[in-house]
C-alpha cells in the first residue's frame, strides 16, 4: 500500500514521496538523524494557564440517595443485574469527597441513585480512582463512562439540566470499588474542550472517541515549573503555547522533536531573568543591579545589602534546569539514545512583570538582545532561531507608557526591521494582540485556550519561517 509522508529538506521546502520510494538507508537515516530540540521560556503565561475543561472537582452533592447493592460472584458481562437479587444492600451515607463509606465488597457491586446538578450544562463523569476505574456508568439511561481493566477509559459527554434529577448507575467490573468520582463541566466558553468538542477547533487533540490524543514524534518536557515529560497532549488541566507550538514542528520536521520548556512565573527580564554580561546602570539617583547583584536597586553613593535573591537568578535557575536535562539526554529520553541532539530554536513569551517597572521597562529591548545572544552562545547553539511573542493586550498604535516600551523592545527585534543585522533571517516576533481573545497577561488572558493555542502556532509558523530561510 503506497501513502505519503512529509519530508523537511534541508529545513528549506517539503515534499512528500511515496512509501514504497523509501529505501533502507533513507530509513536508517530517519532514526539516526539527531533530534531536534526547542527551548521555550518566560513567565506565567509560557508555564501555561489555558483551561482544559470548566474544572473538574470531587463529586458529592449532586448525588441523591445512592446505595450500593452487593450480587453474588464475580462480575458477568451478560448477567442482568437489575433483575437479580443482591445478597446485601447498603445506603451509602457518604458518596464522593476525600472519604467516601466503605463498599462492603464480597461480590458484584453495583451503585444506583440520582444525580441532580445545580446548572444545566455538557458534563462528564470520572468515577473511580485507581482499579476502581473499572467500571460502566450510566447516568438519565445513557453510558457516560466504560473502562475495561487493562484498555483505556471511553468516556462520552451529557447534557443534564440544572435542578432536574436523573437516574445513574455505575456497575464495577472488579472486586476493586468506592464511592469516588469526579465531574467536569465540558462547556465552558474558552476552555479547549469546548473549543475542540463544540467549536470544531483543533481536531487534531481528540480521537472519536472524546480521548486526548498525543504525538508519537513530538516529547514534551517541563523543567522548574513547567513540569511533566510525557509525548506531547493533553495532559493536565492547564495547557501553555507548546501545543501548537508542537503541532506545527511536529508536521514540518522529520526528525523527532524535543520541546524542553523552562519556564516560572510572575518574573522579569530587567531583574530575574537578567542576563549574565548586564552591567550596572544609574537612573533616577539609583543604582540598578547588574548580573549577580543583589538587591534590584539601591540609592547612589551607598552600600547596598544583598537579600536572598539576585539579578538573573532566574535565568541560571531556569537554564541550569534545561542543561541537567539535555547534559543527561540518554538517560532523560532513553527512546532516543545513542541519537544525539541539536538546539534548533528558543521560544519566549514574556514581559508583563517589567510593565510594573519604569527603568526595567526602558531596558527592556537591550535586555531582550543580550539574551538572545546569552541563549545562542550558552547552549552552543550560534544558528539557533529565536523568537518571541509580544503581550496580547497591548496594541499597536494605542500602547502607551512602559507597555509601548515593551511592546516597541519586542517588535525591534524581529530580524525583518533591520534595526539589529544579526538577527536577519534569525529571529522573529510574533505579534499576539489579534491572536488574544481578551483579558491581559497579568490575568492570564482569562485562561482562554484558544489564545494560548493560537499564539502557540503563530510561534511555531514563525519558527518554521525562520528554518525555512535558512
Amino acid at each position: 500500500m503506497s501513502f505519503t509522508v512529509p519530508i523537511l529538506l534541508s529545513l528549506s521546502f517539503t515534499f512528500c514521496i511515496s512509501a514504497s520510494n523509501i529505501t533502507h538507508a533513507d530509513e536508517h537515516s530517519a532514526k539516526t538523524k539527531k533530534v531536534k530540540v526547542f527551548i521555550l521560556s518566560g513567565q506565567s503565561n509560557m508555564v501555561g494557564a489555558g483551561k482544559v475543561t470548566g474544572g473538574s472537582s470531587r463529586w458529592g452533592a449532586e448525588f441523591i440517595n445512592p446505595v450500593v447493592s452487593v450480587y453474588e460472584g464475580e462480575y458477568q458481562p451478560d448477567a442482568n443485574y437489575d433483575a437479580l437479587k443482591p445478597i446485601t444492600s447498603l445506603a451509602l451515607e457518604n458518596f464522593g469527597g476525600s472519604k467516601p463509606t466503605s463498599y462492603p465488597g464480597g461480590g458484584t457491586q453495583v451503585t444506583r441513585g440520582f444525580v441532580q446538578v445545580e446548572d444545566s450544562g455538557i458534563y462528564q463523569f470520572r468515577p473511580g480512582y485507581g482499579g476502581s476505574m473499572h467500571n460502566v456508568m450510566e447516568v438519565d439511561g445513557k453510558e457516560v463512562h466504560r473502562m475495561e481493566p487493562g484498555q483505556e477509559p471511553i468516556r462520552k459527554d451529557i447534557k443534564l439540566t440544572g435542578g432536574k434529577k436523573v437516574p445513574f448507575k455505575i456497575t464495577y467490573l472488579t472486586g476493586d470499588a468506592n464511592g469516588l468520582g469526579w465531574i467536569d463541566r465540558q462547556d465552558i466558553p474558552g476552555t479547549l474542550a469546548t473549543l475542540v468538542k463544540h467549536e470544531a477547533k483543533y481536531p487534531y487533540l481528540m480521537n472519536d472517541k472524546g480521548q486526548w490524543t498525543e504525538r508519537d514524534d513530538v516529547w514534551y518536557r517541563g523543567v522548574v515549573t513547567a513540569t511533566g515529560s510525557h509525548w506531547l497532549g493533553v495532559k493536565s488541566g492547564k495547557i501553555g503555547p507548546e501545543l501548537g507550538f508542537g503541532k506545527v514542528l511536529g508536521d514540518a520536521i522529520d526528525e523527532p522533536v524535543l520541546i524542553l520548556k523552562t519556564s516560572q512565573g510572575n518574573r522579569s527580564l530587567g531583574w530575574d531573568f537578567l542576563p549574565p554580561g548586564s552591567e550596572q546602570y544609574e537612573a533616577g539617583g539609583k543604582i540598578f543591579a547588574g548580573y549577580k547583584d543583589s538587591p534590584a536597586s539601591w540609592e547612589k553613593g551607598t552600600k547596598p545589602e544583598p537579600i536572598n535573591w539576585y539579578a538573573g537568578k532566574q535565568y541560571d535557575d531556569c537554564f541550569h534546569a534545561a542543561h541537567e536535562v539535555l547534559d543527561n539526554f540518554d538517560q532523560q529520553f532513553p527512546q532516543w539514545r545513542g541519537r544525539g541532539y541539536e538546539i534548533v530554536g528558543f521560544g519566549w513569551w514574556q514581559g508583563d512583570k517589567d510593565r510594573y517597572n519604569a527603568e526595567h521597562a526602558a531596558r527592556y529591548e537591550q535586555n531582550l538582545v543580550r539574551l538572545i545572544q546569552n541563549l545562542r552562545t550558552e547552549f552552543n547553539a550560534p544558528e539557533a532561531k529565536f523568537v518571541c511573542a509580544t503581550l496580547g493586550q497591548t496594541e499597536k498604535n494605542k500602547a502607551e507608557g512602559t507597555e509601548k516600551l515593551i511592546l516597541d523592545a519586542q517588535l525591534a527585534i524581529d530580524g525583518d526591521t533591520g534595526k539589529y543585522p544579526d538577527f536577519k533571517g534569525n529571529t522573529a516576533t510574533v505579534y499576539s494582540h489579534p491572536l488574544s481573545q481578551g483579558g491581559a497577561s497579568n490575568s492570564h488572558y482569562n485562561g482562554n485556550a484558544q489564545t494560548y493555542m493560537d499564539v502557540g502556532t503563530a510561534m511555531g509558523e514563525a519558527m518554521i519561517k525562520l528554518l525555512e530561510s535558512h
